[in-house]
């Protein structure tokens, strides 16, 4: 039989996995899958069967529906004051997941550099390493999870093609500032650097923080492309959509991908989407309802021995257990799923290098129920 040279040699079980099957086995709550436990809203369920029974079951253009993409050019000008041309500078992408390996994909070459703030959500390496590409790995600042934009200066080469943002970071919450965006325009200034901005969590922001997307500023934009998610935004991750917007000529080159890979997304709910986000209610209200949970779910757990890092954006909280247990993160996380029921991510998952600060990371997209039950279950530590 022919042997397959793996592409990524280093890549097996994720801790996703591994934490998933210790929950499901030992019937343990689980708040480290990062998706709700909740029903999405009626209505755009309703949208899509509507789609659906009027006809709309064929393959749509391959950028995506026309009115849906002019739909996101209107949202991003009402939320960004950013004019977005929905004919050339709009692709709808299997979810945003795809659209940051598809825009990757798009520029690197073997060789390149791609500049990555650990922790980092776990696509990012294997999207680089699949291309050719090389990881320079920069750690945030601990506990704040900052860049230290002088240290992003030294890595900086001539091999730099790409710098990877995440904002609403995950999985720490953390989320970048204007002068966050201030300093990246003084870094690449000059240079031929992409960028790479992963905003999957754009209205999962919190206490009145404005989110500083790449869209707000023109310069930047030019040579970027931000990625976005409807999954994160309306409560439906296993719907699979997103989108990615870039200037005309990088999204041109950012199609030829695409139109190889999935060339076209489900139809039904890019055609219910184009109705639903007419209604600029839904996603601008976003925000303060997660706020809401991330709020309930830190007084319930001023009952336990974890202590909070700040959470500003996306689905998750951060604690450090430093009060509780002297182990590694890891076997922290499996004793804790087997012995007191909850399931957590340890965060040194996310670090190439299993880098171990001692802390879990938390979903909150939950029932309320949910999380009461797991802070119960915790309570005793």
């Amino acid at each position: 039989m022919p042997a397959i040279q793996s592409k990524l040699p280093a890549v097996g079980t994720t801790i996703f996995t591994i934490m998933s099957a210790l929950a499901s086995k030992h019937g343990a709550v689980n708040l480290g899958q990062g998706f709700p436990d909740y029903s999405m809203n009626s209505e755009l369920i309703d949208l899509v069967k509507e789609a659906m029974k009027t006809g709309h079951n064929q393959y749509v253009h391959m950028a995506g529906y026309a009115p849906l993409r002019k739909a996101i050019a209107e949202k991003i000008k009402s939320s960004y004051q950013t004019n977005i041309d929905p004919e050339t500078e709009v692709t709808i992408t299997p979810g945003g997941t795809y659209a940051v390996y598809t825009a990757l994909t798009t520029v690197l070459q073997p060789g390149d550099e791609v500049i990555v703030f650990e922790p980092a959500y776990d696509s990012y390496l294997p999207n680089i390493e699949i291309n050719g590409a090389v990881p320079v790995l920069i750690n945030l600042q601990f506990p704040e999870y900052k860049i230290n934009w002088d240290l992003v200066r030294q890595k900086i080469t001539t091999k730099t093609k790409v710098i990877m943002l995440n904002s609403p970071h995950n999985p720490t919450g953390a989320v970048l500032s204007k002068n966050d965006l201030s300093e990246l325009r003084s870094v690449i200034a000059d240079t031929n650097i992409f960028i790479v901005s992963d905003e999957v969590y754009e209205h999962l922001i919190f206490d009145e923080i404005e989110h500083e997307s790449i869209l707000r500023y023109p310069d930047l934009l030019q040579r970027s492309f931000v990625c976005f998610s409807f999954g994160k935004n309306y409560h439906c991750t296993g719907w699979k959509l997103g989108y990615c917007i870039a200037p005309g000529k990088l999204m041109n080159e950012f199609k030829k991908v695409h139109q190889f890979n999935a060339f076209s997304c489900h139809t039904p709910t890019q055609v219910a989407l184009a109705k639903y986000l007419q209604n600029k209610e839904a996603y601008n209200s976003l925000g303060k309802m997660m706020q809401a949970k991330r709020d309930f779910f830190q007084r319930l757990m001023e009952r336990t021995k974890f202590t909070p890092l700040p959470s500003h954006g996306s689905y998750f909280q951060l604690y450090k257990y430093e009060n509780i247990s002297d182990e590694a993160d890891t076997e922290f996380a499996k004793r804790l799923t087997i012995e007191n029921k909850v399931a957590t991510i340890p965060v040194s998952a996310f670090y190439r290098s299993g880098k171990d600060d001692k802390v879990l990371r938390f979903c909150f997209a939950k029932k309320n129920e949910t999380l009461q039950q797991a802070v119960e279950n915790l309570i005793h530590l």
